[in-house]
């Protein structure tokens, strides 16, 4: 299931817990392998014997590992994950449950439980920002910085001038 370049998540103790949570809101996704901590080694990680150390698992192709790596360590921003979508449906099914428990942003940002960030658009919000006529682009990117979920109806009307 490990690719040459593939993303962990550093967790405190809830590894097994959120990467069943991540396999169950998408459509293609599995659990792999679990590995757990021994008595190797307690002196170095102080994790007790028998806990969760690391699960993989996968996303709609993309492979992933959770790592149960103590408290130090939380969540920013400053790394998410992007979910391109074609649908107000779709758009809809993940912003909500992905936020769940944790917290809506601006322009379809948004935190889940565990505090990871995620990006929940229109798959033709690329293009519309892109736009070489800069009066769409510009209203585009206007109306996208008035919401929280992402209106896609709102968003095309204001790209073709019809807001």
């Amino acid at each position: 299931m490990l690719r040459r370049i593939s993303p962990c998540l550093w967790f405190d103790r809830e590894a097994e817990e959120a990467a069943r949570y991540y396999v169950s809101i998408f459509r293609n996704g599995r659990i792999g392998r679990i590995s757990h901590f021994g008595k190797e080694g307690l002196e170095v990680h102080g994790r007790p014997d028998g806990l969760v150390m690391a699960v993989e698992f996968e996303i709609e192709g993309q492979g992933f590992t959770a790592l149960n790596g103590g408290p130090n360590f939380k969540f920013t921003e400053a790394v998410s994950f992007q979910i391109p979508c074609d649908t107000q449906d779709e758009i809809d099914y993940y912003a909500d449950r992905l936020s769940a428990g944790g917290e809506i942003g601006p322009c379809g940002w948004l935190k889940d439980k565990y505090g990871l960030s995620w990006q929940v658009f229109p798959a033709q919000l690329p293009e519309m920002m892109g736009d070489p006529d800069k009066e769409r682009a510009g209203r585009a990117m206007r109306a996208m910085l008035t919401m929280k979920k992402i209106d896609l109806a709102r968003l095309r009307a204001a790209y073709l001038g019809q807001e």
